[in-house]
């Protein structure tokens, strides 16, 4: 491994961190997820540098055994590294141009995958990682249960208990357990119909079968047989190998027809299909991310409290059945991972109670959740009790009401017509860019750096580069389509002041002066003002889709229940009501959702005060430029240009 020049010109960089553990050089699981991957596909199309803020990492020896010696590898210390991905957490990768960066775990092992079958359209095992309809942890941690769990819950977990491996009250983490849980859930697949009567037939074939050898047996007869390949157990687990080879060669068995007492049998009798990988019958991108933490984490527990194991049933079964996928133990044993065989646990398979058991309790869990987020009544009840507090929404006055962008004169590229959308509708997000790029103009400086969050293909980040020629832009947005659109875009107009970040907003961890954000739906205005508050930036938001603000990992409503004294259902039913101000809905309906969204976004306001800022809260003009028409400007510790828009 060479020390190489980080900046010169090359393919797609991907940048993974090496961290230091007992003042030596370690593979945090990001990484070894990253390098495992890479294995698994035995991609080549990336330049691969580790990270390290220690100058001499190069000669120590502890980490290198776990990276791929056919991966070529260099070294790059941190401060080195480019604008863009100093500005995110890793793993990042970086294209050949330096102004696009994918970051973020999630992002960018979906990258390396649309790589290697972009190198080798052959290489359908590494495709069908993606999942059904190629989601597999494409939607960010705030609103997909295994993102988060990948991404989060399951690494932190392992993390902390490999720091303390002795400690009892980590060795069995809670999101283990909930994994656990998962995996004994009943799975539905789509088209599992066929599957499911060839359970049952081999269910009934090996009860004939015991039958038959409990008769010889009282008779005295020599029962031993071959082991049936395909028991009852062992089907799920054949259709998902079968899915698995490039080749053709190994099916499942669908030649031999169902008897027709089967097909006869309604579906809602057929037996429930058990999982086989982390998400039902196939595997897919999260058992990828997953082998690596779970085998650090079992392999702790064998040697440190292995009575543990006994607790964990079904996840020693998962462990031993993604080791049947083909490539996997070559890519384990590339990365320095020696692989438990059954042998090495203690514990045997799960039985069909532990696992219905299992189930149950999930089922429980879920009726209890969605008990607790039945809604009942509407706002008046909340308002009208707000409103005896002397809480109420009122509005700042706009103080640029008529500002405008001279749309005839710019460029067609400025235009959001740009991106493919109706004339009626650009006309309004003409009107909606007037407000943000107005706020934003009287509040940038030369030399500062402006984040769109959200920024979706750029019609924000796209304006504000071309009308703050000496200010930096940065978009951010995960939906890869819609920030290529924007590139492209930018491109056209020649922009050298505007950079693009693929990633989960809450990777980006750089500098940044003003944060905006049009129309970031639901707790993601939230994740942004939270954003600008960390850096101490301003904010200029409009926040978008109330009725999915609710509680998350981060965030818990109301923000300041000291404040806007109602519960966490009370302000559940205001979001809720807060989207109903589309335009054909009555007057006096709308009228409600509109002071509905001045409640939540005040609760929002009041939360940014109590870190210094001076918050505003107004209408967009004109009004009818969107349904959700509220403009938050936030400036830490200084005037955001208004009166206090609320009394208590």
């Amino acid at each position: 491994m060479t020390q190489t020049d980080p900046h010169q010109e090359q393919p797609e960089c991907l940048y993974l961190e090496l961290s230091s553990q007992n003042e030596q050089p370690s593979v945090p699981l990001h990484t070894s997820i990253s390098l495992f991957l890479l294995s698994y596909c035995e991609c080549t199309s990336f330049k691969v540098f580790l990270v390290s803020a220690k100058p001499d990492t190069q000669s120590s020896q502890s980490w290198k055994s776990q990276v791929p010696m056919s991966l070529a590898v260099s070294m790059v210390h941190v401060k080195d590294l480019p604008v863009l991905v100093r500005g995110c957490r890793l793993p990042a990768v970086l294209d050949e141009t330096g102004r696009y960066c994918r970051a973020g775990l999630a992002v960018v092992l979906r990258h390396i995958i649309d790589r290697t079958c972009e190198a080798d359209p052959r290489r359908k095992d590494a495709a069908s990682l993606l999942g059904f309809k190629k989601t597999c942890l494409k939607a960010c941690a705030e609103v997909s249960q295994w993102t988060r769990l990948c991404e989060l819950s399951i690494p932190s977990a392992v993390e902390a208990h490999l720091r303390q491996p002795t400690n009892p009250s980590l060795h069995l983490p809670s999101a283990l357990l909930n994994l656990e849980k998962t995996l004994g859930e009943p799975v539905k697949v789509h088209n599992d119909d066929k599957i499911r009567r060839q359970k049952l037939q081999q269910q009934q074939k090996n009860h004939q079968k015991k039958i038959s050898q409990d008769l010889q047996e009282d008779q005295g007869t020599d029962v031993t047989q071959p082991q049936d390949s395909q028991s009852a157990n062992g089907l799920e687990l054949q259709a998902a190998l079968a899915k698995l080879y490039v080749d053709s060669g190994a099916v499942l068995s669908t030649t031999i027809r169902e008897s027709s007492d089967i097909r006869k049998v309604k579906t809602t009798e057929l037996p429930q299909l058990e999982h086989v990988f982390a998400e039902g019958l196939y595997f897919t991108l999260t058992d990828v991310v997953l082998l690596p933490c779970i085998h650090q984490y079992l392999s702790s527990l064998q040697s440190h409290n292995a009575s543990v194991l006994s607790q964990l049933p079904l996840l020693l079964r998962w462990y031993l059945q993604v080791q049947e996928v083909p490539g996997v133990p070559r890519a384990a044993q590339a990365c320095g991972m020696a692989l438990s065989t059954r042998k090495a646990f203690t514990t045997g398979p799960p039985t069909i109670a532990e696992t219905q058991q299992s189930s149950q309790a999930n089922q429980e869990s879920l009726e209890m959740t969605m008990k607790e987020v039945h809604f009942v009544g509407g706002p008046r009840p909340t308002m009208t009790k707000l409103k005896e507090s002397g809480i109420e929404a009122v509005f700042s006055p706009h103080p640029c009401p008529s500002w405008t962008l001279p749309w005839d004169s710019l460029p067609e590229a400025v235009n959001p017509t740009e991106g493919k959308m109706s004339d009626v509708r650009a006309a309004r997000k003409r009107q909606q860019l007037n407000n943000l790029v107005a706020m934003v103009t009287e509040l940038a400086r030369p030399g500062d750096t402006v984040v769109d969050f959200c920024s979706g293909g750029g019609h924000v980040g796209i304006v504000l580069a071309h009308t703050l020629p000496d200010c930096q832009v940065i978009l951010i947005e995960n939906k890869e389509e819609s920030l290529v659109r924007g590139k492209v875009r930018s491109a056209e107009l020649g922009l050298t002041n505007i950079g693009f970040i693929q990633a989960n907003l809450d990777y980006f961890t750089g500098p940044f002066h003003i944060g905006v954000a049009l129309h970031a739906c639901g707790v993601a205005t939230d994740m942004v003002v939270e954003q600008c508050i960390q850096a101490g930036a301003t904010f200029v938001v409009s926040p978008c889709c109330y009725g999915f603000v609710q509680n998350t990992l981060k965030f818990t409503f109301p923000r300041r229940s000291v404040c806007l004294s109602v519960s966490m259902y009370e302000h559940m039913i205001l979001c809720r009501f807060a989207d109903q101000t589309a335009v054909q809905l009555p007057s006096e309906r709308r009228l409600i959702g509109k002071q509905c969204m001045g409640l939540v976004d005040l609760d929002r306001s009041w939360a940014a005060e109590t870190h210094g800022y001076s918050v505003r809260v107004m209408t967009m003009e004109p009004d009818s430029c969107s349904p959700k028409n509220n403009m938050l400007v936030g400036v830490a510790g200084g005037e955001a240009g208004g009166d206090n828009y609320a009394t208590l």
